[in-house]
């Protein structure tokens, strides 16, 4: 285990009804014009707009709102909350919506106090500061895990680019969390969010870094639950106790709490940002396709099949063969699959309606034209994103 520094400060308010206490929270946190940021119709259709305008109105504040949020969240839109912010002076950014509603707040808040535009902030040309405006969340979807991480994903839909930063004062000073309010998710969206969750788990839990016992543990018990909990879910989605377990999960996953004292990998994630970037699929579908295809192909490098084996025993419950464990890794892969296939997710790009065409870009694009080598568990290079690609295809 490595060395390592720790600190979420971001307040987790759980439980049913939760969102009733928003305009309360707001006040206490020191809000006094707010920007209340969301998607489309779907928190009208549930009622939970109307129950944040009440909360909103009866906590005596002044607020705007600022609609539109799309998946992949546009930095167009990101710009426009920039600018409502420095015009009407707004001191808290209140997400209501899932990861790229969240998203967007977090750019928008560091956007705010940087001179020039917020795309040299997301595309790593220039580091965020230390000055921001605070953000507050009520999660509709978990998946994501924006709610308490540090970071954010934002796309320019003019150039087909998505990238993201993050900033260790990127964390929201508070996540209201309400099972209930995924009950009216789509059966597509609580799969992709699912696959999202457990993708962040596994980004931190293949790694390289040895001696991190209580961590895989950990990583292990929420990749479990959720393979317990995403099929419940699916056929009874008023499934408080499945939803819960879900949600929770969503968090800790991506709070970094798995990832301390290890290397992570992020590979995934990368090839993911680069596919969804240009052809613009949810997020959690390009995940489940690119992970079993990436496991797969590792199943074929000796150093790496002791912890994909450890992975198909310790999470799928799959029998350990010691003289070829890369059989039990393949079976892991192989249990990986079945439940992406029984959640409804695709499991190649053209079931996404992905072509190839982009494959040579997308390789050259993540090494710099094979200068360099993308993840830490196995370090792929070009030649190894180009193959990968193929399988996926």
């Amino acid at each position: 285990m490595n060395g390592f520094t720790f600190q979420c400060g971001t307040k987790m308010i759980f439980g049913r009804e939760t969102e009733l206490c928003v305009g309360e929270e707001l006040r206490r946190q020191g809000a006094s014009r707010v920007l209340f940021v969301y998607g489309g119709s779907s928190i009208k259709k549930s009622g939970l707009y109307d129950t944040v305008v009440k909360a909103l109105e009866k906590a005596g504040l002044f607020f705007l709102e600022l609609p539109g949020v799309v998946p992949n969240p546009r930095v167009s839109l990101v710009r426009e909350g920039i600018e409502i912010c420095r015009r009407e002076k707004i001191d808290f950014l209140l997400a209501v919506g899932g990861g790229s509603v969240i998203d967007s707040c977090k750019a928008i808040s560091f956007g705010v106090y940087y001179d020039g535009d917020v795309w040299d902030l997301i595309s790593g040309k220039v580091r965020p500061g230390q000055e921001r405006i605070p953000v507050g969340d009520i999660l509709t979807l978990p998946a994501a895990g924006s709610e308490e991480s540090d970071s954010c994903v934002i796309s320019d839909e003019t150039i087909l680019v998505k990238a993201g930063f993050g900033s260790p004062l990127m964390r929201p000073v508070f996540s209201i969390m309400n099972p209930e309010l995924t009950y009216t998710l789509p059966p597509y969206q609580t799969a992709c969010g699912c696959m999202d969750i457990m993708a962040h788990a596994m980004e931190r839990y293949f790694s390289p870094t040895p001696d991190v016992e209580m961590t895989d543990r950990v990583t292990e018990a929420i990749l479990t639950t959720v393979i317990h909990n995403l099929p419940i879910a699916l056929a009874e989605p008023e499934n408080y106790a499945a939803r819960a377990e879900i949600m929770l999960c969503g968090t800790w996953a991506q709070n970094d709490m798995t990832g301390c004292g290890r290397v992570q990998d992020w590979f995934n994630h990368g090839l993911e940002h680069q596919i969804s970037g240009f052809y613009d699929i949810a997020h959690g579908a390009g995940l489940a396709i690119s992970f079993p295809a990436w496991m797969e192909y590792l199943c074929e490098k000796k150093e790496c099949v002791p912890k994909l084996a450890q992975y198909a025993v310790r999470v799928w419950n799959a029998e350990m063969n010691f003289e070829d464990p890369a059989r039990t890794a393949r079976e892991g892969c192989k249990r990986l699959k079945n439940l992406i296939r029984e959640a409804g997710l695709p499991l190649t790009l053209r079931e996404a309606g992905v072509g190839n065409e982009r494959f040579e870009e997308i390789a050259d694009n993540m090494t710099d034209g094979g200068s360099r080598t993308c993840g830490s568990f196995y370090q792929m290079g070009r030649e190894d994103i180009r193959k990968l690609l193929g399988r996926m295809e």
